[in-house]
């Protein structure tokens, strides 16, 4: 069996703190905008040429939507994508993951 390299270790270590695990699958559920907007336009076999030109923007715009989780766009431009894939976008509030926090602290 191979040896876990430095990084495993220190990654299996860190996560094993709830609120470090709970801030990285926070920021793991912050790419999914881009993912979800890749998988649903490749099962429909759009390119990203193509929904480019149906939104009006560039190949390479859609390319960094997709692939940067932390690209800024507005709720239009996000809305205008999955329109386009003939898809709603639904957004769901939650209080901000340092007020969760310290209500879980004040809970225990």
């Amino acid at each position: 069996m191979k040896k876990p390299s430095n990084w495993t270790r220190y990654y299996d270590e860190q996560m094993k703190d709830r609120s470090t695990r709970e801030l990285v699958e926070e920021e793991l559920r912050s790419l999914r905008v881009g993912v979800q907007l890749a998988k649903l336009r490749q099962e429909q076999g759009v390119s990203q040429t193509q929904l480019a030109a149906k939104v009006g923007m560039s190949a390479p715009n859609i390319s960094r939507i997709e692939s940067n989780p932390g690209q800024n766009m507005t709720l239009q431009t996000l809305v205008k994508l999955f329109k386009a894939l003939d898809h709603d976008v639904t957004i769901t509030p939650r209080p901000h993951r340092f007020v969760r926090q310290r209500r879980k602290a004040a809970n225990r």
